[in-house]
């Protein structure tokens, strides 16, 4: 399933294989939330901008069109008609992102919809059936994404529940896995470790989901409040607990920085919605540092948006002509935009793993982590 084939310091280069495919790690997962990429983006885009595997969002697609529908229509892959490595998250994360709309307990947690404000209850045997009808390669744990900061108090109780709530994933997912009309059998589950940023409880609910039979592991509840240095510290605690033979996913992170630097601290899976929504606001990334494309210098700047890249925006389009898109309102400015991030963040994932083939990731990682996320003041 899952193969380290080089190592360079803590960084790994890997190779994972599922139902739908064989993934080149490190790799970062591009956010389709409802089954398609914000940005007017297609499962049919995925491939040609070096997408390997796609996201979506376990709480949004039970709401609509409903889990029990996509089942209906052979799974989530026919359904939006992508067929490569697919993670669905688990709805955890919006016991946090609603937490005016919830209320906690040991059976699950119950939620207001968002759409309509009708009670859902989400625990975690539902949560493995709603993945399970969603049939991805890659399914979540049920967690609790504790706020940073929070009280040492209540997240020992909470990450204790969280372990209790992955004991019942893991009875149910193996359950599920065995029934006679399971969309996808080989459905793996991947647990996740909370904690906040107390690095002693981060490590000790490593150690304790460690010796659950699940088929990787992800750290999460980073990079919702608490500065870059204590995540990077936080990874640095857990990481030598987690199980090295297995996957390594850091949820929700991050920027082209966060995820070189993270990567060199032996993560393996990544995934986040910043690219895809900075492009739909004008921030777009570049080997040199970002752009906002909004900018009066670019009305007539007959430049891609990046020299270098190859993606479907920087083969036929200029920066003049994507600002003028931008400023008009046209719906194809977000797309060639999203298109662009989304290229980018591939790329930029296919160069680290390179970099780690020829043993020179050290030396990627002194000139781009700096870099990339900083805004450019020129207009080369």
């Amino acid at each position: 399933m899952f193969q380290v084939v080089k190592t360079e310091g803590r960084a790994r280069r890997g190779v994972f294989t599922c139902p739908h495919g064989t993934v080149q790690t490190p790799v970062f997962m591009n956010v389709g939330t409802q089954g398609a990429i914000k940005g007017a983006v297609s499962a049919l885009d995925l491939k040609e901008i070096g997408c390997q595997v796609e996201l979506s969002n376990t709480y949004h697609l039970h709401l609509r069109p409903g889990d029990g529908a996509v089942k209906e229509m052979g799974g989530l892959h026919k359904f939006m008609g992508w067929d490569g490595p697919m993670l669905t998250d688990s709805g955890g994360f919006q016991v946090f992102s609603l937490s005016g709309l919830r209320k906690i307990t040991e059976e699950g947690v119950t939620f207001a919809s968002h759409i309509d404000g009708r009670r859902i209850f989400m625990g975690p045997e539902e949560s493995m059936r709603i993945q399970s009808n969603l049939g991805s390669d890659i399914a979540m744990a049920f967690d609790e994404c504790i706020e940073n900061p929070a009280p040492r108090e209540y997240v020992q109780q909470s990450v204790e529940r969280t372990y209790r709530w992955l004991e019942r994933c893991v009875a149910e997912h193996q359950r599920l896995n065995q029934q006679p009309d399971c969309v996808n059998p080989g459905q793996m589950l991947f647990g996740i470790n909370q904690g906040g940023t107390y690095p002693d409880i981060r490590q000790w609910h490593m150690d304790q989901i460690a010796q659950l039979p699940c088929d990787g592991f992800a750290i999460g509840g980073l990079a919702v409040g608490e500065s870059t240095q204590t995540m990077y510290d936080i990874i640095d605690a857990v990481e030598p607990h987690m199980p090295g033979d297995k996957p390594r996913y850091l949820m929700g992170v991050g920027t082209p920085s966060n995820i070189i630097e993270a990567v060199a601290r032996g993560v393996d899976f990544f995934d986040c919605v910043m690219p895809a929504r900075n492009a739909r606001h004008g921030k777009l990334y570049t080997w040199r540092g970002t752009i906002n494309i909004k900018n009066e210098k670019y009305k007539l700047d007959p430049l891609p948006i990046d020299p270098q890249c190859q993606c479907p925006a920087c083969r036929s389009f200029s920066r003049a002509y994507l600002r003028h898109l931008v400023t008009a309102g046209e719906m194809l400015a977000m797309r060639l935009a999203v298109l662009h991030n989304l290229h980018f963040y591939n790329e930029l994932m296919a160069r680290i793993r390179r970099a780690l083939d020829e043993g020179t990731f050290e030396e990627f990682r002194k000139k781009y982590s700096g870099i990339l996320d900083r805004k450019i003041e020129d207009n080369q």
